[in-house]
Parts: C-alpha cells; sequence; structure tokens
C-alpha cells in the first residue's frame, strides 16, 4: 500500500504550497511600497483569481452541503451536530463582541478627539459610502430580517446573487428528503456526490494559481492606498483605533478560538493553524470569506483531517452566518465612534444600556451580514441607527477599513474552520461509508 507514501507527498506539497504564498505576499507588500503605481496595474490579474474562486463557490457550495447530507444516510442524524454548529456560531460570536467591547472601553482610542477635524482630512469623499439601510432599526425587526433570510422566492436568483443562506437551507430540506426515498432517487445521489468531488478537484486545481492570485490581490490593494500621498497621515491618525481593533481580533483569534478548540477537541492550536494557513492567507487577501470558502473546505478536509461530513455541513453554514471578528469589530468601531461624539456633544447619552444595544445589534448584523469585501460597513449603519448615532461619522473610519477587513475576514475563517473541528466530534462516524 502506498498509503503513508501518499499522505507524505501531500503534506509536502501542502509546505511549499504555503511558502509560495507567503513569498507572494511579502513581494506584494514590497511592489506595492515602493512601486505603487506598478502594483496597482495588476489588479486584473487579482480580479481574475477572485472571480475565479467565486465562481465556484455557489455549485461548490449546494453540492457539499447536500453531499454531506446525503452522507448521513439518516436526515435525522443531522439534529446534534446542527444544534452543535448553531450552539457554537452563536457563543463564539457573543464572546468576540464582548471581547470587542472590553477592549474599546479599557484603550478609549475614540477619547478626545475631534470629529469635525477628522472629517475634514479623512478624504471621504474618495470612498463611495454604502447606502443606508431604512428598514431594521430595532433589534426585533433586525431579528426578523435575519430569519427571513433564510428563505427565498426566487432560487435561481439567489444563485446569481450568490445568496448562501436560502442555497443552504434549500439544499439541506432537499437533500434530507432524498434520504427518505431509497433506491427511486439513487441516480440523482450518485449524481450529486460525483458533483461534489469534481468540484473539490476544480479547487485544488485554482489553487495551483493561488500565489499568483494573491500576490496581484494585495499588491493592487496596497498599491492603490500607498500611491496616496497622505498615506501615512491617515494610518497616524487612526493608529489607536486600529490598535484597538487589531488588539481585540488577537485576543479572540489566539486566545478565545484555540481555548475553544482545545476544550472540544484537544487538538493543538499551533498545529491546526498551521494546516489552516493557507485559508488564512486567501481570506486575508480576498477579504472574503465566501471567496475563500473552497480554499477552507479543502484545508480543513485534507490538511487538518477533519471528516468530510463536517467540511460539508458546518464549513458553507459558517462562511454565511459565523463572522466573529465582523462581530468584533463593529461593536468596537460603533463605540469608537460614540466615544468621538460624545467628546464633541455634551447632550449625547452613552451608558451601559446604550453599549448593550450596540452588543445585541452587532451580533444579530455581524450574522446577516454578506461574506464580501468590506460587507460590515453596510451593517455598521444598522448598529449606528440601533443607538442614535450620526451615521455621517462612518467616513472616520473608511480610511483604514480596506486594510482591517482583511484581519477580521482572517478571523472569521478562522472561527469557522475552529468551528468544523468541534462540530466533527458530534458526528457519528462509525456508520460513515
Amino acid at each position: 500500500m502506498t498509503t503513508s507514501t501518499d499522505s507524505a507527498n501531500k503534506k509536502s506539497s501542502s509546505g511549499y504550497h504555503t511558502l509560495y504564498m507567503v513569498a507572494a505576499i511579502i513581494a506584494a507588500l514590497l511592489l506595492a511600497w515602493l512601486a505603487p503605481n506598478i502594483a496597482v496595474s495588476l489588479k486584473l490579474g487579482g480580479q481574475m483569481f477572485l472571480r475565479l474562486l467565486m465562481m465556484v463557490v455557489v455549485p461548490l457550495v449546494m453540492a457539499s452541503v447536500m453531499s454531506g447530507i446525503l452522507g448521513l444516510g439518516d436526515i435525522r442524524r443531522l439534529g446534534k451536530p446542527g444544534l452543535a454548529a448553531v450552539g457554537y456560531y452563536l457563543c463564539t460570536t457573543v464572546f468576540a463582541v464582548t471581547v470587542g467591547v472590553v477592549v474599546v472601553n479599557v484603550i478609549r482610542p475614540g477619547l478626545g478627539l475631534d470629529a469635525a477635524e477628522m472629517l475634514a482630512g479623512s478624504g471621504e469623499h474618495e470612498h463611495a459610502m454604502p447606502e443606508d439601510p431604512q428598514g431594521p432599526r430595532s433589534i426585533g425587526e433586525i431579528f426578523q430580517k435575519m430569519v427571513l433570510m433564510l428563505f427565498t422566492d426566487n432560487l435561481l436568483k439567489s444563485m446569481v446573487d450568490a445568496q448562501l443562506l436560502p442555497l443552504i437551507m434549500f439544499s439541506i430540506i432537499f437533500a434530507g428528503m432524498l434520504t427518505t426515498m431509497g433506491k427511486r432517487v439513487q441516480t440523482i445521489t450518485d449524481l450529486l456526490v460525483s458533483v461534489n468531488d469534481a468540484m473539490m478537484s476544480f479547487v485544488m486545481l485554482l489553487m495551483k494559481f493561488a500565489p499568483f492570485g494573491i500576490f496581484c490581490l494585495v499588491a493592487a490593494s496596497f498599491g492603490s492606498f500607498f500611491g496616496q500621498p497622505d498615506a501615512g497621515s491617515r494610518l497616524a491618525g487612526l493608529a489607536w483605533y486600529m490598535a484597538t481593533v487589531l488588539f481585540g481580533l488577537a485576543i479572540h483569534a489566539m486566545i478565545v478560538l484555540p481555548t475553544v478548540l482545545w476544550i472540544f477537541t484537544r487538538r493543538s492550536p499551533l498545529e491546526f493553524f498551521r494546516q489552516m494557513f493557507d485559508a488564512l492567507l486567501t481570506a486575508f487577501s480576498t477579504a472574503s470569506s465566501t471567496a475563500t470558502l473552497p480554499v477552507t473546505m479543502e484545508c480543513a478536509e485534507v490538511n487538518a483531517r477533519v471528516s468530510k461530513k463536517s467540511v460539508e455541513f458546518v464549513l458553507p453554514l459558517g462562511a454565511t452566518i459565523n463572522m466573529d471578528g465582523t462581530a468584533l469589530y463593529e461593536a468596537a468601531a460603533a463605540i469608537f465612534m460614540a466615544q468621538i461624539h460624545a467628546s464633541t456633544n455634551p447632550d449625547f447619552v452613552f451608558g451601559f444600556t446604550e453599549q448593550i444595544v450596540i452588543a445585541v445589534t452587532a451580533t444579530l448584523a455581524a450574522i446577516g451580514a454578506a461574506g464580501i469585501p468590506e460587507a460590515g460597513l453596510v451593517t455598521m449603519l444598522i448598529v449606528l441607527n440601533a443607538v442614535g448615532l450620526p451615521v455621517e461619522y462612518l467616513p472616520l473610519i473608511l480610511p483604514v477599513d480596506w486594510l482591517l477587513d482583511r484581519f477580521r475576514t482572517a478571523v472569521n475563517t478562522f472561527g469557522d474552520s475552529v468551528g468544523c473541528a468541534v462540530v466533527d466530534q458530534t458526528f457519528d462516524h462509525s456508520a460513515s461509508t
């Protein structure tokens, strides 16, 4: 048998691939700093790679979720893993929001800052402001909207718009129905499993071009920023805010999530982090947990040896509703803007109750956030409206949001990966075929 040899070859290949991706990011950062105009010209290559990833997301998600349900054999076996997944998503998101609230209250990055002065020099006219959502304002309305997001009145439109939540819901119901129909649907079952295998092979083919795509994405994004004459002053003006968000993300990614992983799986957090490193680099580069999903699934199954059942069920769902980094960021950013507003407006009351509202709203809004670049800015408007903060303050954080977005996306992806390993413990592997 050549099982051990094949495993060693895969491990060696994965190690070289990670090295290439790290080298690509370093080279891209150097190019963006030394020759920003050349770096920006690489945007086409980065967009091509990003579109290739997004192209495979919808068929991969639907095929993988259906294949995972069909692999259970009996839809009733999904009960325990399903509850475990939802419980994990909710608990870690609450942990993340709590960390964000505590960190921003301890550091107080908005204290003493002048909003008018910051807005005058922030170059907000260069950024596209997201539309102010006129719908949900209260926590109840946000929850109602979140529930309705589970369902769609047009499945094809959801596919076109890459609305993964209703697609996942349909896939679970449809595949669950197939498990009750026996041999009558064996042809459809075999087709779905074959499509899933083919999509994963396509992902592995795409990963051969990942270092080049990541190089172009990072170079173009950082080059466009470093090419601006006031880039340094923008970073300096929001240094404490950036440090606060990054510190909170680091606590969640390096303490909270590893602790959860070790308690429930007894896995080494450092080893698991190394196994998922390619996915985290891709998340940082694309700033999209949805686009990163194919890579996350490949790393979890091939590198981290998480069962196919858990990978196919947990990760697509997690990439859609499990947004730890986004929730932490929204809570911290909203309180940061509240601190600025309170220092310039004595009539503004911002106490414990308002912070609780921000925490709950940020949790719900993050669950409903899309897994696309800077989606948190849209849901941020909901959080600001919930406590009466002026949405005109949103441009304060726009100059550095593109950078923080990459870090919080990496945390989102790592949280999904840890959840996949944790929920894997609840599957009945003795019944696997």
